[in-house]
């Protein structure tokens, strides 16, 4: 299948005009008279030949990219979501993509919208104009992530849509991870722990993503195929299915209360799509002397989402290694904005174009108490961070 490939900063050829210098010999003083004979000639003609070999020392420096010529150096833009959602957008994608862009010497300008769409576009314009080479993108939601990379590629900014895909947008590039393997592991992690609590046609309760956001829609797409036929078969009872707001921890706490209310507290097993709504129902079931009976899902292997693992309150996580996320990221923005196509061997569909986006998708891994060292070995949490206070014991207990 042909890759699409969008070369930034090559678009204007070299115009010979501008390097050649002018052969008119120049008129003599007034008053004065012009030279001729075989030493004028001789002059005229060496004059010819300098000329000419300024010329095409012109030309030549315009067609050479290694000089600094029309190549634009690699300033990459990256517009980061929010840091209320989840924490790994200021723990772990920013350190990160810092980390990439240091390591390969190129300028780069971090920002974080704030979940204010307003901003986001405030935030890209200002790039486009500070001679930002490539943006990279989370987009709040498809229409402001669309607007932003049209309006950059009317300027010739290459566009890469990072971990969320903006339908319809045309970006370049697409990095994530398989977000449909990650909700698998979720519906499959949910299972496995109703499994061991012998749970008898479990009431099971879906706490999902944002609406506008297309991962949390491959998120579903991966639990509901475990979950579904459960439903189908009798096994297991679909309980509230609610999408929560711009992934809201609080609204999603004041929902599942809702929910807990309209199942008169008869829910046996929480699918929550990332660590914040999850903690969001723990809140609520705690309240309610029912955290720990309870298995709750999550996702991002967050401080706080480990630490209610280890305490036996969620059940499972979703660890996504950002550091390859974001490094693989970086080299794509770097190898755009120096308009070097790359071949990344795979493609997501756009559902809304129906075209094929280049992408790079990297495998998510499930997350329990027993293998909770492996988001430690990575370095993505520091034992530091997670085993603090009561939960010094629990790591003790886990063999951290």
């Amino acid at each position: 299948m042909a890759k699409k490939k969008y070369v930034a900063g090559h678009n204007n050829p070299c115009d010979r005009s501008q390097h050649t210098l002018s052969t008119r010999h120049p008129k003599p003083p007034h008053g004065g008279t012009t030279q001729k004979g075989s030493g004028a000639m001789r002059k005229s003609i060496c004059l010819m030949v300098v000329t000419g070999l300024l010329t095409m020392g012109g030309v030549a420096a315009c067609g050479d990219d290694s000089g600094g010529g029309t190549t634009k150096t690699p300033k990459i833009g990256v517009i980061l979501p929010d840091s209320a959602s989840s924490a790994r957008w200021e723990t772990a994608d920013r350190k990160y993509l810092e980390e990439a862009f240091k390591a390969a010497g190129v300028q780069y300008d971090i920002q974080n919208a704030q979940n204010d769409k307003a901003r986001f576009q405030t935030i890209a314009d200002q790039m486009i104009t500070g001679g930002a080479t490539v943006l990279m993108i989370v987009n709040l939601d498809s229409g402001t992530g669309k607007a932003v990379i049209d309006k950059a590629k009317a300027q010739g900014v290459g566009v890469i849509d990072y971990d969320r895909l903006t339908l319809n947008g045309g970006a370049s590039y697409y990095v994530s991870f398989n977000n449909v393997a990650v909700g698998k592991l979720q519906g499959e992690g949910l299972v496995k722990c109703l499994t061991a609590k012998n749970a008898v046609k479990p009431v099971v309760a879906e706490l999902n993503g944002s609406p506008t956001d297309n991962n949390a829609t491959l998120f579903k797409q991966g639990y509901d195929s475990v979950l579904k036929p459960k439903y189908d078969s009798g096994e297991y009872v679909k309980g509230p299915d609610q999408s929560v707001p711009e992934w809201n921890n609080t609204t999603a706490g004041t929902m599942f209360e809702q929910m807990m209310t309209q199942t008169q507290n008869k829910i046996d097993g929480v699918l929550a799509a990332n660590d914040g709504l999850g903690n969001a129902a723990i809140s609520v079931l705690k309240r309610n002397g029912l955290n720990g009976q309870v298995p709750v899902t999550g996702q991002d292997a967050t401080v706080q989402g480990l630490q209610n693992v280890l305490a036996g309150d969620q059940c499972m996580t979703v660890y996504k290694a950002i550091k390859q996320e974001a490094d693989e990221a970086a080299k794509l923005a770097i190898a755009l904005a120096k308009g070097e196509p790359v071949n990344t061997g795979e493609t997501v569909k756009d559902t809304e174009s129906g075209k094929d986006v280049p992408a790079k998708l990297l495998v998510p891994v499930s997350i329990t108490k027993e293998n909770i060292k492996t988001v430690i070995d990575d370095g993505f949490v520091t034992k530091a961070e997670l085993c603090t206070g009561a939960y010094a014991a629990m790591c003790t207990a886990a063999n951290l």
